[in-house]
């Protein structure tokens, strides 16, 4: 039986998590509300957590990478049924705009997520419309159900950066998304991949995850070390997954002669300064990447067949009670974290 009302974590000031009481809502007939699971902490939630998002002013229902068991459906859902354990898909699309109705959801004139809208993932409760739930593969736990979000933000950078087999990458920022374009690249090319980040847990995740080349960019300059060992030449495609204008400009600079760059990191300071006679001068590309566009159900088939692991982005656990201690885990220096996944239940002894 669902709880009347049920606590929901908002960040309410910089560094500050509250739990405010949410009422239950009766169901919509094509909604689905979900028991949740599990959820994680995201870069864009530490933004938020910082006071830095630049489209979630504070205060703000923090969470949106989730999964959880079905509970309960509108009269009209056909899709999933009481039980399915399932991951959601938090985006809020109008499906009228023009780029809605050409299949291009992502790039929706009135795009918004749930948590902007005042449902967040930190709670023991959530709805979604049946459209945005999709059946997790036996064997795929709720922990790793809550990544299959990022996983699709990921995996819609590599579609969209056209990435062929054999070709050279940089990625810049081992965080999870850099991590996870790692081991994407892995499967859509197989050749090598320099990770570039700051962190050394981090970068040896990012080697033990499929990239040939770890660069400190305190210690080295990323530039300089991916010139030096491609030749002279660059690399084919670079992602940079920060959100810094010093990595974009690396990312740049880093590629070869007609190569092309895809941004996905969120900047926190706007605008950046970029060396644009680049574009001219080695024919460059420079691409944005928005979330997902039905990359979800891709994602699901690749784990299904088992193509990756993403239990070892898992790095830590804590319960709801602790969720403010989950950020400050990611914010510390010396966390070693890479995922800290909110578990609603406690795991079996």
């Amino acid at each position: 039986m669902v709880e009347k009302r049920y606590p929901m974590a908002f960040v309410t000031a910089p560094g500050v998590i509250e739990f405010r009481s949410y009422e239950r809502a009766p169901l919509e007939p094509l909604e689905v509300r979900l028991k949740v699971k599990a959820a994680s902490i995201c870069g864009g939630d530490l933004h938020i957590f910082k006071g830095k998002h630049p489209f979630a002013p504070l205060p703000v229902s923090v969470g949106h990478e989730l999964a959880g068991e079905v509970i309960e459906t509108g009269h009209a859902v056909t899709k999933v049924r009481n039980g399915d354990r399932v991951a959601v898909e938090p985006v809020i699309a109008c499906g009228r705009c023009q780029p809605c109705r050409r299949g291009d959801y992502h790039l929706c004139m009135n795009i918004s997520f749930q948590y902007r809208k005042g449902q967040g993932a930190f709670t023991p409760y959530f709805v979604a419309h049946e459209d945005r739930v999709f059946r997790l593969p036996d064997g795929l736990s709720y922990d790793e159900g809550a990544l299959v979000e990022p996983l699709s933000v990921a995996l819609h950078a590599v579609k969209k950066s056209g990435v062929r087999l054999a070709e050279t990458s940089a990625v810049f920022g081992a965080g999870a998304i850099g991590l996870l374009v790692t081991m994407l690249l892995r499967q859509a090319s197989g050749g090598r991949t320099f990770i570039v980040d700051v962190d050394d847990f981090r970068l040896r995740k990012g080697l033990e995850l499929g990239a040939c080349r770890a660069v400190h960019n305190r210690r080295e300059d990323a530039r300089e070390v991916i010139l030096a060992e491609t030749d002279g030449i660059g690399v084919d495609k670079a992602y940079e997954a920060v959100g810094m204008e010093m990595t974009l400009r690396q990312a740049l600079e880093s590629l070869r002669k007609g190569g092309t760059a895809t941004l996905l990191g969120l900047f926190e300071v706007s605008p950046a300064y970029l060396p644009v006679n680049l574009f001219v001068q080695k024919e460059i590309s420079l691409l944005g990447s928005q979330g997902y566009n039905w990359d979800f159900q891709d994602a699901l088939v690749l784990l299904d067949q088992r193509r990756l692991d993403l239990k070892p982005l898992i790095t830590h656990r804590v319960r709801l009670e602790d969720l403010q201690s989950g950020f400050e885990i990611l914010l510390d220096p010396a966390g070693q974290a890479v995922k800290v996944v909110v578990v609603m239940e406690k795991p079996a002894v």
